[in-house]
């Protein structure tokens, strides 16, 4: 079996309501979601969620080659491209190809790729992630209401900005937890993406945990910083995650050195062998692993076959357009299937349908970096924050 070639496509995830983070809010929902179809002569296809920049330059590196190759294909992606960085979004792009190559793999094994990497227990513990920063208080119950009917008494909340708010937004969600759980104390996490100065996450963090018992908190400064990842973890009571902007095993080096992170985390957007390497990293110094991302089924699949993986991110219980997979939640856990490979059929028809969604312009959301990011001293509106600009309304810790 040999790759002949590979398409890109685009389809949309559709929140039906905001979504976002400290950074900014898309105010319509829609996300969009860039996939990869790696082709093959034997007629195979492979399928993977990623960027599509720098495609063809990656491409040539497994062109004419065997997918069932995959780890040595993975390196040679990253050969490809290692003078003009394989970081950033080509690091997606290479992971795209690379969770496409390990469908082909499964899918020519005749296995669900679960069962190929050795994985025992199809399923795979979860925790309810809304990219919630832009719901008022009503829309946040009705929301994690939803997730508690799917089991999953675990939430990861998104904040940062105003300490009183996300104090009231953590306890709604403790309360509809607790009573979903029947009494059983949930567990709970807060997200900062990057928002905070070193200082102000202590602060911030020792503020709510006066009242709430946090799980962990989330890269609560710049994703590099090991030393100011160390400080805060040093200043709280709460675990430090971080992990799912860093491209490349190397990136978690001085983090780990430093005991700057207790959950290692990996985005989902930087491919199957990408998790795996960074999982036996975590192993080797007793840490656990969490995958991150919206659509998560590769890391889903790998989660199953290694030892420390803890918990993994779900999002939309809904699937993006034209998508379709062979998994469902039940009993706060992804339960995956047994279609050969991933278990990812694509309405190439549906997607279409979502073109001129997938390509209207984004100026705003979580996506960029607002400008006092880290150096605000008064917390932004409500409404500012939700348009991602600054703005003032009371002291932020």
């Amino acid at each position: 079996m040999r790759i002949t070639g590979y398409r890109v496509l685009t389809t949309v995830q559709d929140w039906h309501r905001p979504v976002g983070d400290a950074n900014g809010v898309f105010a319509d929902g829609v996300v969009r979601v860039p996939l990869v179809v790696v082709e093959t002569d034997a007629g195979l296809t492979g399928i993977g969620m990623g960027p599509h920049v720098e495609a063809e330059t990656v491409f040539a590196a497994i062109r004419d080659e065997d997918p069932r190759a995959v780890t040595a294909l993975y390196d040679r992606m990253l050969r490809q491209t290692f003078k003009a960085g394989h970081a950033g979004a080509v690091f997606g792009t290479i992971g795209a190809f690379d969770t496409a190559l390990w469908d082909l793999k499964a899918k020519a094994a005749g296995e669900p790729l679960w069962r190929l990497l050795g994985g025992r227990d199809r399923r795979v513990p979860a925790y309810a992630s809304g990219l919630d920063i832009g719901l008022d208080d009503g829309e946040l119950v009705a929301a994690y209401q939803r997730y508690a009917g799917y089991g999953l008494r675990i939430a990861k909340l998104k904040g940062g900005l105003d300490v009183e708010r996300d104090v009231r937004r953590l306890t709604l969600v403790r309360d509809v937890l607790t009573e979903a759980g029947a009494g059983r104390r949930p567990g709970l996490m807060l997200d900062v993406n990057e928002a905070l100065s070193r200082k102000q996450a202590v602060r911030h963090v020792a503020e709510i945990e006066r009242t709430i018992d946090l799980t962990w908190v989330e890269e609560p400064v710049r994703r590099w910083d090991a030393e100011g990842h160390a400080a805060v973890g040093r200043g709280i009571r709460a675990s430090v995650a971080t992990g799912e902007n860093l491209t490349g095993l190397e990136q978690y080096r001085p983090l780990i050195a430093a005991g700057a992170v207790d959950v290692v985390q990996a985005a989902a957007v930087w491919g199957v062998t990408h998790f795996l390497r960074v999982s036996a990293f975590a192993h080797a110094h007793d840490l656990p692993v969490s995958p991150i991302g919206a659509t998560p089924v590769g890391l889903l699949h790998a989660a199953t076959s290694i030892p420390n993986h803890l918990v993994s991110e779900l999002q939309d219980l809904d699937p993006p357009a034209g998508l379709h997979l062979d998994l469902r939640v039940n009993g706060g856990a992804f339960v995956l299937g047994d279609t050969p490979g991933l278990g990812i059929r694509l309405d190439e028809d549906a997607i279409g349908a979502t073109r001129s969604r997938a390509a209207a312009p984004v100026r705003t959301g979580p996506h960029i970096r607002p400008e006092r990011a880290g150096r605000r001293l008064l917390a932004p509106s409500h409404a500012t924050a939700s348009s991602g600009n600054d703005g003032v309304r009371q002291p932020s810790p």
